[in-house]
């Protein structure tokens, strides 16, 4: 069951961050970028998908904390469902954890 205002909340969250901005997403929800590149998008009020690279997803899956992108499991993609209100703050806190990889790989 999805979490009613998910999206509003971690749309308000993702745009806080310097230079992430909120656009519709080409395959439905909305999605977040810094510069062109995506940190993740939002299916309505139940699924967060986030790229990473394969690393970070196996450890991710490893640890419980993501399942495999539901469409994608091979890639670096990972699928949050957002099931209860604690799973919308982890949606955020992994799209930060995007975040801050895209950033780093900017200032390179």
């Amino acid at each position: 069951m999805a979490i009613v205002g998910a999206q509003k909340e971690i749309t308000a969250a993702a745009t806080s961050w310097e230079g992430v901005e909120a656009r519709p997403h080409r395959f439905g929800g909305v999605e977040y970028t810094i510069g062109r590149r995506e940190i993740g998008h939002i299916h309505g009020d139940y699924q967060v998908d986030i790229p990473f690279p394969v690393r970070v997803r196996e450890e991710l899956v490893a640890a419980g904390d993501a399942e495999l992108h539901h469409v994608l499991p091979e890639s670096g993609w990972i699928t949050v469902r957002i099931r209860q209100r604690g799973d919308v703050a982890h949606a955020i806190g992994l799209l930060e954890k995007s975040y801050r990889l895209a950033r780093r790989q900017r200032r390179r």
